[in-house]
């Protein structure tokens, strides 16, 4: 009998441990229904350091923080993907936004030496610069200025005509008025005196949300840690474009990828392998942000979302609506109606805000040797299958605009 007792107290006993173990293990694993939401303690480090314990399970690093409402953004894109536009949706919304254009430019500036960018230095100081802007403090980013700010004043912040509320009273004292309909990047600091950093921030932090553009972060991975600040309540949309495209646009606006170019054209070119290991890992570091992204780690759950250039080119209104959907910024009637102005005139110049979207994606192909498509598409396949674009298959495939290469 008392075998028969002992034998079911140790069942008991593995059955209890087992259980407790296997919940532990499945909160210390931090899958994403209890992302930030598990803490594991012991009852003896309680009972020998009880005032400790108990401010370490109050820590707001334990609990999901309310924000009021507050909204950050992260606009994560390449050059000429179109990100400009798109950054542009937010910007206009003004009242109620700080956005900033590129402030990773001056990091990078800092952090350059004889044309080559410490890219382990900057993975280091990305999130910490992104989190202090978000945080609306400018002067982490402010150490990065060249010349460095006086009095934290400075006339060379980089494209502050493209970030409304820096052009705005109180940070512009300007006594001219620019009606709402002509504001945007270039347009709203023609002006303004020196920016002043302190009421940059006065003014950030009156605004309900803010949102950042920058086209320098290349490795997805190192943002975790602006992720994981509980301070923030921050999402992330990665804007992506055809490679065939931004090939073309780069060649036109930067004059890059020469040496490919005039291999295309049927020249004699010595360096063309140097352009093919630019382009390469320009295709290869895209995919690799969107394949996180998509893959929702814990960090990233529910706070990704991947767009196609394309997709906001041909429905503008629609994917400007998701978007702002997905930040859970409100998406107001004057915003709808800057883009259906914008997206049916056409300007000039590079950095053009107004283009007729329904002939502008397709421009490339017209611009670029169906030789050279052929080596884009063998170099950027996986990237290209990952984002649904369609290959072309002969000359005439290419310059018939009948024909999609953006699938559904």
């Amino acid at each position: 009998m008392g075998g028969k007792f002992q034998e079911d107290d140790f069942k008991k006993l593995k059955t209890s441990c087992d259980t407790v173990r296997a919940s532990a293990e499945l909160g210390l694993s931090q899958p994403p229904w209890l992302h930030r939401r598990y803490m594991l303690v012991r009852y003896e480090d309680v009972a020998r350091f009880p005032v400790q314990k108990a401010a370490e399970m109050f820590k707001d690093k334990y609990t999901v923080p309310d924000h009021g409402g507050q909204k950050h953004l992260l606009l994560l894109a390449t050059t000429r993907t179109g990100s400009s536009f798109v950054g542009e949706l937010f910007n206009q919304q003004r009242d109620n936004m700080s956005y900033l254009y590129e402030p990773l430019y001056q990091v990078d500036r800092t952090l350059t030496l004889d044309g080559k960018i410490n890219e382990t230095a900057t993975a280091r100081a990305y999130p910490d610069v992104l989190r202090q802007l978000f945080l609306c403090n400018f002067s982490l980013l402010e150490s990065f200025m060249k010349p460095h700010p006086v009095n934290h004043t400075t006339r060379s912040f980089f494209r502050r005509d493209c970030s409304s509320f820096l052009c705005d009273e109180p940070v512009c004292s300007t006594t001219t008025k620019i009606p709402f309909e002509e504001r945007g990047c270039g347009k709203g600091c023609r002006h303004c005196g020196p920016l002043n950093l302190t009421k940059a921030s006065e003014s950030c932090l009156q605004k309900k949300h803010r949102v950042i553009k920058v086209v320098r972060v290349h490795h997805f991975h190192t943002l975790q840690p602006l992720a994981e600040e509980t301070s923030l309540d921050i999402k992330f949309i990665q804007l992506v474009r055809d490679p065939r495209a931004i090939v073309a646009s780069r060649m036109e606006t930067f004059g890059r990828f020469k040496n490919l170019k005039n291999w295309a054209m049927g020249e004699e070119e010595p360096f063309v392998e140097n352009d093919l290991k630019k382009l390469k890992m320009s295709c290869d570091t895209v995919r690799a942000s969107a394949e996180l992204g998509l893959s929702q780690p814990p960090w990233l759950h529910r706070r990704y979302m991947l767009v196609r250039y394309e997709d906001v080119a041909r429905f503008p209104v629609q994917k400007a609506a998701e978007m702002y959907q997905f930040s859970g910024i409100p998406f107001t009637p004057q915003i709808k109606s800057w883009i259906l102005k914008s997206t049916s005139t056409e300007t000039r110049g590079a950095y053009a805000l107004q283009k007729n979207s329904s002939t502008h994606i397709d421009k490339w192909r017209s611009r670029l040797p169906f030789k050279l498509v052929e080596v884009i598409q063998t170099i950027c396949e996986p990237t290209m299958k990952l984002f649904g674009y369609k290959f072309v298959t002969s000359e005439k495939m290419l310059r018939d605009l009948s024909i999609s290469l953006v699938e559904n």
